[in-house]
């Protein structure tokens, strides 16, 4: 479906409703500014009416239509590109991320972005380029930047959310509530995914520093050195996360280990107290004739004593090495 479609000349934009496939084709061609075509989660024809009308690279378009792909930047001769972005939002509610792909077509007078999932809406980046029409004169790869800029914008509040859900479970870890196994390896999972997302951008976005796309330009080159940047920052919080999570499941591991040993414990104090007047009265119950005591008037009551006694002091023992906490 497409969301918006616009002519950009001067800077700025030549109208207000969007344009078909076939018109924003024609406008391309013309060679008098550019065109960004939007479309949120296209079909097999608008695929091929894309791939008709605006002469893209055959596997530009088969990695277009083969979805989770990495995140990527390709050249295609000398005046076309592929750009690949994996969009993020974090589900509070489940401690979910969800993910979704934006794929961008660039070439001669026209951008072509494919949003597939709800992830990072572009209307907002739309709005924020045509605030800067500096930036629209620069051409389609100035939407690029916008697209990146709002792809990697979209990261921040998924790397609060991780970072708020793994603080609640250390605290809980570390109070002993419950077993936090389950969720400690949840979001770990969440987070290495998040990392799948956000790595593979570090080397094409290196590469435009290095000045590999000569395209991009000096007027550009420092808005995706920013970008660069934030996702170096987004990828060291990612890795920070991953090593916090570790750490919570080695010490949930270790606090149930300890809560198992103080029942171990508990259990073997209860055992000794109760092994020495089982012992006596096991003795005492053999019914042989020659016992000492057994004929004493008193025998029976020294028998329970000598239980009470000790009984009373293994249990002080214990409670003083602190094994009946």
């Amino acid at each position: 479906m497409i969301v918006d479609c616009a002519h950009y000349r001067g800077g700025a934009r030549q109208q207000e409703s969007p344009m078909s496939i076939e018109g924003a084709a024609a406008c391309a061609q013309a060679g008098d500014g550019f065109v960004w075509l939007g479309i949120h989660d296209p079909d097999a024809q608008e695929m091929a009416a894309i791939q008709r009308h605006f002469d893209v690279h055959e596997l530009a378009v088969e990695d277009a239509e083969a979805l989770h792909q990495r995140a990527k930047l390709e050249a295609y001769g000398d005046d076309q590109a592929f750009v690949v972005l994996r969009t993020a939002r974090y589900l509070d509610a489940t401690e979910e991320v969800e993910f979704g792909e934006i794929h961008l077509f660039v070439g001669p007078g026209f951008a072509i972005s494919l949003r597939h999932g709800e992830a990072s809406e572009l209307g907002p980046a739309r709005r924020r380029l045509e605030d800067r029409p500096e930036l629209v004169r620069l051409g389609p790869l100035a939407v690029v930047w916008a697209v990146l800029d709002k792809v990697v914008d979209d990261y921040e509040p998924v790397v609060e959310g991780l970072a708020n859900d793994i603080e609640e479970v250390e605290t809980r870890v570390f109070e002993a509530e419950s077993d936090q196994t389950r969720r400690v390896y949840l979001l770990k999972r969440e987070v290495i995914d998040f990392h799948r997302a956000v790595h593979p951008l570090l080397a094409p976005l290196a590469a435009v520093d290095r000045g590999a796309y000569p395209a991009i330009g000096e007027e550009l080159a420092p808005f995706f050195r920013d970008i660069n940047d934030h996702v170096q920052l987004v990828h060291d919080e990612v890795a920070t996360h991953r090593e916090l999570l570790t750490s919570a499941l080695q010490a949930n591991l270790a606090v149930l280990s300890v809560q198992q040993n103080r029942v171990v414990r508990t259990i073997s104090a209860w055992a000794a107290i109760i092994a020495v007047p089982t012992l006596i009265a096991s003795i005492y119950g053999m019914n042989f004739e020659q016992m000492p005591e057994l004929a004493w008037q008193y025998g029976y009551l020294m028998a329970i004593a000598m239980m009470v006694a000790l009984g009373a002091g293994l249990f002080a023992f214990f409670r003083r090495v602190r094994w009946l906490d």
